[in-house]
């Protein structure tokens, strides 16, 4: 299977599988990401920013960013599949807000 390269600031680079999560993709890596809805698109709390270009984003993700008023200050990481190397920084950690761990989010 082809893997990418994706870089997390402050933290390493790692070799991904093509189509993994993002948010799977960090937390299996040990990277401190919060998620609180399942990969749904509902809580918002999975923010990365891009330091690389962005990928597409899809109509879930916009809308929620959009209703929210975020669109275009960060992307979810629980609706952006791995398909390209990517350089990201992660703006929410579930340690910093005083969470467990996020819910399981589907594959």
């Amino acid at each position: 299977m082809a893997t990418h390269k994706l870089t997390v600031e402050g933290f390493a680079v790692y070799e991904i599988e093509s189509g993994k999560k993002l948010v799977l993709a960090l937390e299996q890596n040990g990277v401190d990401v919060s998620h609180r809805c399942g990969g749904q698109a509902l809580c918002t709390t999975c923010r990365v920013r891009f330091l690389s270009k962005e990928p597409e984003m899809g109509f879930k993700e916009k809308y929620r960013l959009t209703d929210e008023g975020d669109l275009g200050k960060h992307r979810l990481s629980c609706q952006i599949r791995v398909d390209e190397d990517m350089h990201v920084e992660v703006l929410m950690r579930a340690s910093d807000e005083g969470w467990d761990p996020g819910v399981d989010v589907e594959p």
